[in-house]
């Protein structure tokens, strides 16, 4: 990704943002995406997470800032501390900020990031067909929602 922490705020083609919290950007049209912000929403009671679309303004906005291609299969990223964490690495440091179990995944950092990105490329590349159809990413309503999703 090679940009500077935080240097998004210098690009005026992204809007201003909360960037107080880890920011997860994910293919709203894609089913198996979808179903992970929903995952990541309801297990996320500390509310430690802020979720944004890929296609939002602002998540557009971010792919371009990146340099990746919003029809990429690799476009969810994570913005934390103001530094983006794409593929493997960014559902790697996703994992280890959400509670147990979930966090436990978080040891497959031992595996070589080559080997990481060939397994996330692989579901990635076949990602509109696990589950299936898309579905709307807006959770339940047992799920808080309140500052907890942008764009």
């Amino acid at each position: 990704m090679g940009r500077g922490a935080y240097s998004y705020r210098d690009d005026p083609a992204v809007p201003v943002f909360p960037d107080d919290r880890p920011l997860v950007l994910f293919d709203g049209d894609c089913a198996l995406c979808s179903g992970s912000a929903r995952s990541i929403l309801k297990h996320d009671r500390a509310g430690v997470f802020r979720l944004a679309p890929t296609q939002s303004v602002l998540g557009q906005a971010l792919l371009a800032h990146y340099g990746v291609a919003p029809d990429d299969p690799s476009t969810m990223l994570l913005i934390r501390d103001g530094v983006a964490r794409r593929r493997s690495d960014a559902v790697l440091a996703i994992a280890a900020l959400m509670p147990a179990p979930y966090g436990w995944v978080a040891v497959g950092r031992i595996a070589p990031r080559c080997v990481r990105d060939s397994l996330y490329d692989f579901v990635a590349r076949r990602r509109r067909r696990i589950p299936g159809a898309t579905w709307c990413a807006m959770p339940s309503t047992d799920v808080d929602m309140s500052d907890r999703g942008l764009g």
